[in-house]
């Protein structure tokens, strides 16, 4: 089956997870992604954290007007995106405009009622589709169009859902940083289509992110923590989660330093992020950020030696490792691939010169690392 991904805000960081979980992925443009599954699976965008939207293709000959008259009976809302040009024109937005016009005019002449979403762009955006719950039901409808295709949307990324699971969990600490959700659904989704039954560990588990995304998807968790009270923290964070989605998975949570911790096994796959530093406003002075990097360094160095004797070599790892935004606007890394690779791993991403997950004048990114050990 062939579908369509919007990327997120940062493309190269999406493209990198949909290549680790489907088949024939190709990026059309900055926006636009297609990708196949196998027959018979539907991919879910509650589990990718880097698309802001899905759809798959109309089937070959069926045109939108045809598509919505076979909708189940009562009233379609539809919201109409054309993608074919990354910039706009106002001439685009008459064009998509006057294609609801016929498709609603169409669908009064057979009878069906049409609520239809005005364009103010040529696409609606991920906040609209997500609110009118587009995609989410059958006669909610998010019809795309990518030059001459038209795919139907299998619904927007459901921000609503991401907020509370970051805000309403019972223990935070903006301290220790705030983890995005939809960074750890990366972190995991990067590590590969795992079994059903495989154990996720973080060894940095913080307040419990990515732990809790990996149990959302279905994995049974690890997490172990060097500090008690993140320890409890991520405790009280997975008991809340779990009786929320009465979820019943394996949790397992101890405390760990994780240079020197030795893990209970089996151990299915790896996602974490490591110590980032102390925060920072600004860009820091050489001096300052020649420690932090020594530090934060020392610190990834113990942890894969210590990870090397703990897991098997087709186990993934995906971490995300800090980076710092200079004054000129370039960020520098911590670890270079040759120094990585010298400690026994193979960094399987390191043909995309690194992934960097950063917002606008952030000055601590977060560099996301693919490996496998030797």
């Amino acid at each position: 089956m062939n579908y369509l991904a919007v990327l997120g805000r940062q493309p190269e960081i999406s493209l990198a997870e949909l290549e680790s979980l489907f088949d024939e992925v190709e990026q059309k443009s900055r926006e636009i992604a297609f990708f196949k599954t196998e027959l018979g699976i539907v991919p879910s965008l509650d589990r990718l954290g880097g698309s802001l939207k899905l759809a798959r293709k109309l089937e070959k000959n069926i045109s939108p007007e045809e598509y919505l008259k076979s909708l189940p009976e009562g009233k379609i809302t539809l919201g109409l995106s054309d993608y074919t040009h990354a910039k706009y024109s106002s001439r685009d937005i008459k064009n998509i405009s006057q294609n609801g016009i016929k498709i609603k005019k169409a669908l009064k002449e057979s009878g069906r009622s049409l609520r239809l979403l005005p364009n103010t762009t040529p696409v609606i955006s991920t906040a609209a589709a997500h609110h009118n719950g587009l995609g989410r039901s059958p006669r909610k409808v998010e019809l795309i169009k990518y030059q001459n295709d038209w795919f139907v949307s299998l619904g927007a990324q459901n921000i609503t859902a991401y907020k509370e699971r970051d805000q309403a969990r019972p223990m935070r600490d903006a301290k220790v940083g705030m983890l995005p959700p939809k960074l750890a659904q990366i972190l995991i989704n990067l590590c590969g289509n795992l079994d059903q039954n495989s154990t996720v560990l973080d060894p940095f588990c913080g307040t419990g992110v990515v732990l809790q995304e990996a149990l959302l998807m279905g994995y049974n968790v690890y997490g172990t923590d060097k500090d008690e009270r993140m320890v409890e923290y991520t405790k009280k964070n997975l008991a809340w989660l779990s009786e929320k989605h009465q979820l019943n998975q394996e949790i397992m949570v101890e405390q760990g330093d994780a240079t020197t911790h030795k893990w209970k096994q089996p151990i299915g796959a790896v996602a974490s992020e490591i110590y980032l530093g102390p925060p920072m406003s600004t860009p820091p002075a050489d001096i300052k950020l020649k420690t932090v990097k020594q530090e934060c360094g020392a610190v990834l160095t113990d942890f894969l030696k210590n990870l090397k004797a703990e897991i098997s070599p087709d186990t993934p790892i995906t971490l995300a490792i800090p980076a710092w935004r200079r004054l000129d606007g370039h960020f520098e890394r911590l670890k270079t691939v040759d120094e990585i690779e010298k400690l026994g791993y193979n960094v399987i991403n390191k043909s995309r010169d690194g992934l960097l997950y950063a917002r606008e004048n952030q000055v601590v990114a977060r560099e996301i690392i693919v490996l496998r050990k030797k």
